[in-house]
């Protein structure tokens, strides 16, 4: 019961932190950003996390991410922090993939052909951070990739999981690039919110060691 609780828990604390963004609480958004990511690595380790090697990766690549949400959230732009960290999260997760299985399909390089277009739509408006977004895209491109290919190999609840949840934070930065570098617009904290927590919510579930 106690992964119900913990994913009703992260539903409704990610709906107080999108309010807290509209609204323009920074109480709200420092309070419930954080505690989101949280309530999440405790759904992930009560799934039992602790129980696999895929597991710990998993949750240590949610530990990073946690550092991004931080970063991203202070008043000062730490917008290369925020990168780093999340960076760091996908490589993370990227070799908990690969420990599970490796392959090459075509249809898994679809986030390889989408996170071209992404670089296509936002190269003229990056200036200075073109290295370090193409090297971003690249990792979360390689991640998502990996993700669908391990459900390609294994069809597994747990690689299932992974994989729309993958796909989902490949979304979620996109939509946060587009509204950084390309042009805002005011559906971007929702689409960027739900998604990124989505995604490491199924993540975090794909951790059960029942469905592995």
């Amino acid at each position: 019961m106690l992964v119900p609780a913990l994913s009703v828990a992260a539903f409704l604390s990610g709906a107080l932190c999108v309010h807290g963004k509209y609204s323009d609480s920074k109480v709200l958004l420092y309070v419930f950003k954080p505690l989101t990511t949280l309530l999440i690595l405790g759904v992930a380790v009560a799934a039992g996390a602790f129980a696999t090697t895929y597991g710990r990766l998993v949750a240590l690549a949610i530990l990073f991410s946690l550092a991004g949400d931080i970063f991203l959230m202070l008043p000062k732009d730490r917008f290369i922090n925020g990168l780093l960290s999340f960076l760091a999260a996908h490589v993370v997760l990227i070799v908990a993939f690969a420990l599970q299985a490796t392959g090459l399909s075509w249809w898994s390089l679809l986030p390889v052909a989408a996170g071209v277009v992404m670089y296509s739509a936002l190269a003229p408006h990056l200036g200075h951070m073109k290295v370090p977004v193409v090297v971003y895209i690249t990792v979360i491109a390689a991640m998502a990739w990996s993700a669908l290919e391990r459900w390609h190999l294994q069809g597994s609840t747990s690689a299932a999981l992974a994989a729309l949840g993958s796909v989902l934070f490949l979304f979620s930065d996109s939509a946060l690039a587009l509204n950084r570098f390309r042009a805002k617009f005011r559906s971007a904290d929702l689409l960027v919110l739900s998604t990124y927590y989505a995604s490491i919510w199924l993540i975090a579930l794909s951790v059960h060691p029942a469905w592995m």
